[in-house]
C-alpha cells in the first residue's frame, strides 16, 4: 500500500476533473440519483463512481444461490420505471431492470466503474470537495473535484460480511463461508450443510440449496418473523387482464401496497399481539399443526422491531415440511472437527457451515473524510432527517427504510437534493450545511436510532459510529415513509437549519 499512497499524494498536484455533483455508488440509490439529476436538474454536470465492475450494488455483491429481494419490486423499484414481473424478484431480474433504466436514460456515460475512493476532503476556501482514489483496473490514481457529494454507497461493507468468532472454528475440517463472499467453486451436492442465521439471507438460501444437499439445517439463536405468501399480486394481475397501461398498474399497485404496509406498521405498534398471531398463523399454514412453532418461529419481540422477511410461496417452510431442511433453535458452544456443538449438548454434523450472520456497517463508504484539513468524526455530528449532517457542507447521504423499501427513501432524498441544488443556484450560494438553530441548542442528543423501536444487529454493533439524533422530527431518521413522503417536499429550504454561503 505505500506505493498506492504515494501515487495518490502525487496525484493531488495534478489537474483534477471538476463536476457539479459526484455520486458515490452505482447501486439502486446511485442509479436513481443519476436519473433524477438528468430530469430535475438538467445542465448539472455529474459523475458516478463505483468500486465494483458493474452497476447493481448489493445485487452483484451477493451471489449465493437464490439471491432475491425481500421487498416487493413495485415499491423497491423506482417510481418512474414500471415493474412488470413478480413482486419478489431475483438478483438477475433486478439487474436487468436497472440496466434498462441506465440504457433508456443514457446514464452509462456518467458512470465510472472500478474506481475506489480513498479520501474526500472539503475545502472551505474553494467551496468544493477533492476526491482521491485508485482505479482498480489499472492501479492508477485519480483525482476529481466536486461541488456537492451525494453518498449512495449503502450501509454495509461490500468486501466482507460479519462472522462472529466462535471457539474451535480452526478445528472444523469442512468449509466455512459467508453468503456475501460465496465461493464460485462451492458445491453442496450431497453434503450436510448448516446455515447459521434466521434473517432474509438464511430464509432465501436454505430452500434454494435444499434439493441438492443431503440435508440443510437452519441454526438460529432466536426466531424471526416471516410473511409467507404467494409471489404474485392479484390486483396487478387483474389490471393486466383489463389491458391497463403498465405505468398505471405500477402506480396503482404501488399505492395499494404502501397503504397496506402503513396499516400493518400501525397495527404492529397498536395491536402487536393480533399481528403476531396473524404472522404465526401464516407460518403454521405451511408447516402444519404438529410443527413446534412456539420454539422455532415465535420471536420474543413484537413485530417490526426487526425486519420481517417475505417468504415467496412459503418455500422455506415447504422445504422443512418435506424433510429436506430443518430448523434448530439453540446457541453455539463451539465448532468441532465434524460440525457444531450446541449449548444443549447436541452436535450438528456439517460438511459446510454458512454464516448468514449479517453485515459490517459501512460509514460513509469507509472513506477518510476531512473538513478543512480536520478529520471528520461522523459520530459527533447531528443528523438532519437522516440525510444531511451538522458540520459537513454540501453533502447528502441516502440511508433507506427498514419497514419499507429502500428505494422509496432514495427517491425522496433525490427530490430533496435536486431541489436544494436549484435553490443554491437561485441564491448564488456555493455552500450549504445544516446547523442546530437557537431553539435546538439545548435539545437532547440521542443515538442514531431508538433500539426499543428497531434493533437489527448491524445497526446496534455500529451505533457508536453513527451520527446523533435529536428529539425533534427534523433531527431524526424517523423510518416513517408514510409521513416523510409529505414532509420532504414541504421542507423550507430557507429555514434557519440551512446555512448558506
Amino acid at each position: 500500500m505505500p506505493d498506492t499512497a504515494a501515487q495518490l499524494t502525487s496525484s493531488s498536484a495534478q489537474t483534477a476533473e471538476h463536476f457539479d455533483v459526484l455520486i458515490v455508488g452505482a447501486g439502486i440509490s446511485g442509479v436513481g440519483g443519476a436519473y433524477h439529476l438528468t430530469k430535475q436538474s438538467p445542465g448539472t454536470s455529474f459523475v458516478v463512481l463505483e468500486g465494483q465492475e458493474s452497476f447493481g450494488g448489493t445485487w452483484i455483491t451477493h451471489r449465493y444461490p437464490g439471491i432475491r429481494s425481500d421487498s416487493d419490486l413495485y415499491t423497491f423499484g423506482y417510481r418512474f420505471k414500471p415493474w412488470t414481473g413478480k413482486p419478489i424478484a431475483t438478483a438477475k431480474e433486478i439487474l436487468d431492470y436497472m440496466g434498462d433504466v441506465i440504457e433508456e436514460n443514457d446514464l452509462a456515460r456518467h458512470i465510472r466503474y472500478r474506481h475506489h475512493i480513498v479520501s474526500a476532503r472539503w475545502s472551505g476556501e474553494d467551496n468544493r470537495w477533492a476526491i482521491e482514489g485508485e482505479r482498480l483496473d489499472t492501479g492508477a490514481p485519480f483525482r476529481i473535484t466536486a461541488g456537492f457529494l451525494w453518498m449512495c454507497q449503502g450501509y454495509y461493507r461490500h468486501a466482507e460480511g460479519y462472522t462472529p468468532e466462535w471457539e474451535g472454528m480452526a478445528d472444523f475440517k469442512g468449509r466455512i463461508v459467508h453468503p456475501q463472499t460465496w465461493p464460485k467453486d462451492l458445491d453442496v451436492t450431497g453434503k450436510q450443510v448448516v446455515v447459521i442465521g434466521s434473517g432474509a439471507t438464511a430464509a432465501t438460501l436454505v430452500p434454494n440449496i435444499a434439493d441438492d444437499c443431503a440435508h440443510v439445517t437452519m441454526l438460529q439463536r432466536s426466531p424471526t418473523y416471516f410473511i409467507p405468501a404467494r409471489n404474485a399480486n392479484d390486483l396487478a394481475d387483474q389490471l393486466r387482464k383489463l389491458e391497463v397501461d403498465e405505468a398505471w398498474i405500477h402506480e396503482i399497485v404501488r399505492r395499494r401496497i404502501l397503504h397496506d404496509q402503513s396499516e400493518f406498521a400501525r397495527r404492529s405498534f397498536e395491536e402487536p399481539e393480533k399481528v403476531k398471531a396473524e404472522l404465526l398463523a401464516g407460518v403454521r399454514a405451511y408447516l402444519g399443526p404438529d410443527f413446534d412453532i412456539d420454539s422455532h418461529f415465535t420471536p420474543s419481540y413484537r413485530p417490526w422491531r426487526q425486519r420481517i422477511a417475505f417468504v415467496p410461496d412459503g418455500d422455506l417452510f415447504r422445504a422443512m415440511r418435506q424433510g429436506k431442511a430443518s430448523v434448530v433453535t439453540d446457541e453455539i458452544e463451539r465448532f468441532t472437527e465434524k460440525g457444531i456443538k450446541l449449548k444443549s449438548g447436541k452436535e450438528l454434523p456439517a460438511d459446510v457451515i454458512v454464516t448468514a450472520t449479517g453485515f459490517h456497517l459501512n460509514v460513509l463508504g469507509d472513506i477518510a473524510v476531512e473538513i478543512d484539513a480536520k478529520p471528520l468524526d461522523f459520530s459527533q455530528t447531528v443528523t438532519y432527517r437522516g440525510m444531511m449532517f451538522t458540520g459537513i457542507p454540501n453533502m447528502a447521504w441516502v440511508f433507506g427504510y427498514f419497514r419499507a423499501s429502500w428505494t422509496l427513501r432514495s427517491d425522496l432524498v433525490a427530490d430533496f437534493v435536486c431541489r436544494l441544488l436549484g435553490h443554491m443556484k437561485d441564491k448564488q450560494a456555493r455552500r450549504v450545511e445544516v446547523a442546530l438553530r437557537p431553539e435546538d441548542k439545548d435539545m437532547p442528543l440521542l443515538p442514531w436510532i431508538d433500539t426499543e423501536n428497531f434493533n437489527p444487529g448491524y445497526v446496534t454493533r455500529g451505533m457508536h459510529l453513527l451520527p446523533k439524533r435529536g428529539d425533534k422530527r427534523e433531527w431524526q431518521h424517523t423510518q416513517d415513509y408514510w409521513r416523510e413522503k409529505n414532509e420532504f417536499p414541504a421542507i423550507d429550504l430557507d429555514d434557519k437549519a440551512f446555512v448558506y454561503k
